[in-house]
């Protein structure tokens, strides 16, 4: 560290790296302050295949095609019983290369993020726990930060003209200002751990990521091949469902849900789990403002959403890329406020929108998504289109009139603007 940076980004996990990059990239002077030392661990492993463009344009997509990382072709829905639908290949809307993406270790997927961030000049700094963003006159003008070397704390402070919130869940800017919105219809938790020896498809279907029912259509299963004959497998619904005349032990409630799901039990039967079982909960929140006079929010500092789509990484990386290109032209026009930094929102909430309406979808009783596109062939391009991750262009919008139908689909959860003339565009 010395001197001025353009851009103190905190956190330099997906969503940080990879803004660091897209910044670097085009001459900003840029640190991250990361508060672990990478690799560490880290779940949601599932890439949409729309992160093929924000890796190509990071300099990571040779690596990843190189990569020991299982392909993935295509989404498949299995019911409570075990019954599996016909699969969601994404090739039946996108003939490039693009339609293949990957299950990804996420220790050593943000890791590549990471040393990629540095072999393009961003100064890194791990083991840097952020306590404060500096304010002044309303304007983020920096951060103080404590790093550990050893058993020695080291304070600083650090100036920049534009400060990055990518701290993850933490949200730590956004919780300090006290916007941050719980979604009230999406009230889940996560319960999972990793297996050796589950039973995996071959060809073109060993990648396949598996969402599995769980009885009463409470909830859900993932079952993602990763590399070393390893599956993750977790278990989302409301808490009060999982903890039912239950004693709140996550090792125990796992094994109770696989026990009742016949498609995952007969998946695990030749099993070992090689992990220990986590839970995670406080699912879908949002941020009520992307930006504000000197400062940014990006991936899940901005907003959390259900993982059933497996939207994370996808909204990290597009939210980087769009968030940093604001940036590069805020700095250029000498011009760090509020109204000029939030320009990216209307596009990136837009898709995150439509996302947020597939999961509600997906959580109404009696609503399935293989009945749906049975009754109403038109629309199977536009689900393949919004799994992929074509949820910024609008084009699949039209299957959202349609499933209103069936399912009471949320109001957009609300993005303040300082210039609400802003408008989203394709």
């Amino acid at each position: 560290m010395n001197g001025l940076y353009d851009v103190v980004v905190i956190g330099g996990g997906p969503a940080g790296a990879a803004t660091a990059t897209f910044l670097a990239q085009q001459g900003v002077r840029t640190l991250i302050l990361e508060k672990a030392r990478f690799p560490r661990f880290s779940v949601g492993e599932s890439l949409m295949p729309e992160t093929y463009w924000p890796l190509k344009r990071l300099g990571v997509l040779e690596a990843m095609q190189k990569s020991p990382f299982p392909k993935k072709y295509s989404v498949q829905f299995v019911t409570a019983e075990g019954r599996e639908a016909r699969p969601f290949y994404f090739y039946e809307t996108n003939e490039h290369e693009s339609s293949q993406t990957w299950q990804v270790l996420r220790e050593t997927f943000d890791e590549m993020l990471l040393d990629n961030a540095r072999a393009h000049g961003v100064d890194v700094c791990e083991e840097t726990i952020v306590r404060d963003v500096l304010f002044e006159d309303g304007r983020a003008v920096g951060v103080r930060a404590v790093q550990r070397l050893g058993e020695t704390e080291t304070e600083f402070e650090v100036s920049a003209r534009v400060v990055v919130d990518a701290s993850g869940k933490t949200a730590f800017l956004g919780r300090k200002l006290g916007i941050i919105e719980r979604d009230p219809g999406l009230n889940k938790m996560a319960i999972f751990a990793y297996y050796e020896n589950g039973i995996r498809d071959e060809g073109i279907d060993a990648g396949v990521t598996r969402v599995v029912y769980v009885r009463e259509h409470q909830g859900w299963f993932w079952y993602i091949p990763l590399p070393d004959n390893t599956v993750s497998v977790g278990v989302v619904a409301a808490p009060d469902f999982l903890y039912e005349g239950r004693e709140r032990n996550p090792e125990a409630i796992l094994n109770a849900e696989i026990a009742l799901s016949p498609f995952i039990k007969k998946r695990l039967a030749p099993a070992k789990r090689i992990s220990d079982v986590y839970a995670i909960s406080d699912f879908s929140y949002r941020a009520r403002q992307c930006a504000g006079d000197g400062w940014v929010l990006v991936g899940d500092a901005f907003g959390f959403l259900d993982p059933i789509y497996a939207s994370g990484l996808f909204l990290a990386l597009t939210s980087a890329e769009m968030a940093a290109d604001t940036i590069v032209e805020a700095l250029n026009a000498d011009d760090t406020s509020r109204s000029r930094l939030e320009r990216f929102g209307p596009r990136l909430v837009h898709g995150i929108e439509a996302m947020r309406k597939l999961i509600y979808a997906f959580y109404t009783p009696n609503f399935r998504f293989a009945d749906f596109v049975r009754k109403h062939p038109e629309h199977r391009m536009h689900l393949i289109d919004l799994l992929i991750g074509r949820i910024y262009e609008g084009t699949a919008d039209p299957i959202f009139d349609t499933i209103a139908h069936y399912c009471a689909l949320p109001e957009p959860m609300p993005l303040d603007l300082a210039s609400p003339t802003i408008a989203y565009t394709e």
